[in-house]
């Protein structure tokens, strides 16, 4: 009896023993299974290229810049008064001249010619009006002393008056003369850039129909371009303050944009286009602008002056507007939604939501969310 209880005690110390050493293992697996779990991995910063948001003015400018075209201020064609032969010419194609040089030369030998005929007729006919005005005052004392007719005195008279205005004619004649003598030399009537010769030395030229050369006056040059009617009142506001600036530029412009003045303002709107045409007048002393180019030209209306001025890469486009990565003095960046104004020459104008001095990213802001920390590239 005793030896069966100890058997079915034993049995139990078995189980319990069995019991112990599993809940042991699940122990021990479950501790070891927690001793390998995967240690959270640190984020390493985002690499960004950045700039500082400076305070400066920033002009206020037409946007888009319109496109104008370049013109002379004045262009002269040269077309010849007297027809004749060339005799010379006095100038290279392409030349700048100056106002009065010696252009062309055409034979002078047949004005030359009507010049003596025309003086001598003159000096034949003057003396011929001196006898008749001579004449004329006999007869008159005559008539006044009964001794001839009335008639005989008034045909003594007509012959004299007819005298009169033959001579007159031969000066008018002696001074068309002279004329056709100083058209023989043909001088620039501007002064400016000649074109391409279409008349050489040896060819017979017309009066008026032959065009000889143009000369386009390009010191100073006209650049003429058309903005949106919307600007208008405020173009007409500016220029009764200031003077409006006026930039251009082209492609593979070198130096900096030449700087004019906008001088002409059209005396009513395109109705097709609903634009109006402006002039801006250029100094143009290096000869940088050429006729009949087509430039950009930068319209300054207005200053802000201490305005926040970014580089516009840094400004993104969000569904709640406007905003950019700023970087704090921790390197961590923060979303901050901004104001815009303007946009020159790649950088834009901050209203509100940035001061001076703070950094903003430029570059890399695909990879930023706020809280981000960066690294700067140019480090």
């Amino acid at each position: 009896m005793k030896s069966g209880f100890n058997k079915i005690f034993a049995k139990q110390v078995n189980v319990n023993k069995a019991l112990f050493l599993t809940a042991a293992g699940f122990a021990l697996t479950f501790v070891g299974a927690c001793s390998r779990a995967p240690v959270a991995k640190v984020t390493a910063p985002v690499p960004v290229l950045a700039a500082q948001a400076v305070a400066k003015t920033m002009p206020v400018r037409i946007e888009p810049p319109p496109v104008g075209h370049v013109m002379p201020v004045s262009s002269v064609t040269i077309r010849p008064q007297i027809s004749g032969t060339i005799s010379t010419v006095n100038f290279q194609e392409g030349q700048e001249v100056k106002k009065d040089d010696l252009l062309f030369t055409i034979d002078s030998r047949p004005a030359q010619a009507e010049l003596t005929l025309a003086r001598g007729s003159l000096q034949r006919d003057t003396a011929q009006l001196d006898n008749a005005r001579i004449q004329f005052g006999r007869e008159q004392e005559l008539f006044k002393q009964k001794l001839i007719s009335q008639d005989e005195r008034d045909t003594s008279r007509a012959a004299f008056e007819a005298l009169a205005g033959t001579v007159a004619a031969d000066r008018a004649a002696v001074t068309n003369a002279e004329l056709n003598l100083q058209y023989c030399e043909i001088r620039a009537p501007i002064a400016g850039r000649t074109g391409g010769l279409l008349f050489h030395e040896g060819n017979v030229v017309k009066s008026p129909d032959d065009v000889l050369v143009t000369i386009n006056q390009i010191h100073p040059i006209y650049a003429a371009f058309a903005v949106p009617e919307r600007f208008l009142p405020e173009i007409q506001q500016q220029m009764r303050i200031r003077t409006l600036t006026v930039a251009a530029s082209y492609e593979n412009l070198a130096g900096e944009p030449p700087q004019g003045e906008l001088t002409f303002v059209d005396n009513s709107v395109d109705p097709t286009t609903g634009t109006i045409q402006l002039k801006a007048t250029f100094p143009n002393l290096r000869g940088t602008l050429w006729p009949g180019q087509f430039v950009q030209l930068a319209l300054e209306l207005d200053e802000l002056t201490n305005a926040v001025v970014v580089p516009s890469q840094a400004v993104q486009n969000g569904q709640g507007g406007q905003f950019v990565f700023v970087v704090k003095s921790d390197k961590i960046v923060e979303q901050r939604t901004v104001k815009t104004s303007v946009t020159v020459n790649g950088e834009t104008a901050i209203t509100a939501g940035l001061m001076p001095g703070e950094t903003v990213v430029t570059d890399g802001q695909l990879r930023l969310a706020p809280g981000t920390a960066v690294s700067f590239k140019n480090e």
